[in-house]
């Protein structure tokens, strides 16, 4: 998650944000209910993509329509691809200080 971390510093996420992210359930109240399912789809889909269930697909559908169901999906599968590949092959995030533009 390093690389994808100095990406969203790059793009303006605060550091409150960031470390909320590691700590959901603590800060709950930094994200709307779409987010917090969204997110919730995401852990799913990392940690067990069978275990999503009829009740996380009822509170998908409440925010998100099909399209953007599986543009969420998508996304989610990308970046763990991304991050399975770079941890197989040891590829350390950019330092800081070389990303910068």
């Amino acid at each position: 998650m390093a690389a994808h971390t100095a990406l969203a510093r790059q793009l303006g996420v605060s550091e409150a944000l960031l470390d909320a992210l590691y700590r959901i359930d603590e800060f709950r109240h930094l994200f709307t209910e779409r987010e917090l399912v969204a997110l919730r789809f995401a852990e799913i889909m990392t940690t067990g993509a069978r275990d999503v269930d009829e009740s996380l697909w009822d509170e998908l559908q409440a925010h998100f329509d099909d399209g953007e169901i599986v543009e969420l999906a998508t996304v989610i599968g990308l970046f763990n691809f991304f991050n399975r590949f770079a941890d197989a092959l040891q590829i350390l995030p950019a330092s800081d200080s070389v990303v910068k533009e």
